[in-house]
């Protein structure tokens, strides 16, 4: 079953970006996969604040999510080495493509003031990153389940060849960039 963006893509944004950019089909930037992770140092003393964050990224993605370990010791932080800190998930295909249209055009608007996305937040091979500062914009989320709030990271891997590209295909999709005046 294909999702509404993913039709998009291949009806609509696949073609305007071959006419746009004069590369053959195989050469059309497009989404690899994405990865949502949430990094929460408060789970080295609490393992309860990391259950709710593997929860919560099963819930929003639909897929279970793998925890990330501390790589060093630090000791004003009280962090130790292999201490589990954090979840992420990396998401390919259809499930891809359902959390960016739900993104898109479901959490991203439920954001009080909100002005945009931030443009500045390409690096140089083009890949997209979006911070999340809390994980309630999610309709799947409910008032009652957050009870700990924690933000969550999305980066969005594409296969343009520079920052450019990348947000051109982004634009299509129909990301909410801030405009600058």
């Amino acid at each position: 079953m294909k999702n509404r963006l993913q039709e998009k893509y291949s009806k609509e944004i696949k073609p305007t970006l071959q006419k746009e950019l004069g590369v053959n089909v195989h050469q059309v930037p497009k989404v690899e996969k994405v990865v949502v992770n949430s990094g929460v140092g408060r789970a080295a003393n609490d393992s309860k604040q990391l259950e709710a964050v593997l929860a919560t990224l099963t819930t929003i993605t639909g897929q279970k999510p793998v925890t990330t370990a501390a790589r060093h010791s630090i000791a004003g932080f009280k962090l130790r080495e292999e201490s589990k800190i954090g979840a992420k998930v990396t998401l390919r295909g259809d499930r891809m493509y359902h959390l960016l249209y739900r993104l898109i055009s479901v959490a991203l608007p439920r954001i009080r003031d909100f002005r945009g996305v931030s443009v500045k937040a390409f690096d140089k091979q083009g890949n997209y990153s979006v911070g999340v500062t809390e994980q309630q914009i999610f309709p799947e989320i409910s008032f009652e389940d957050a009870s700990n709030s924690h933000g969550l990271q999305i980066n969005i891997i594409t296969s343009a060849r520079s920052p450019e590209e990348s947000k051109r295909l982004l634009e299509l999709m129909g990301f909410p960039f801030r405009r600058i005046s």
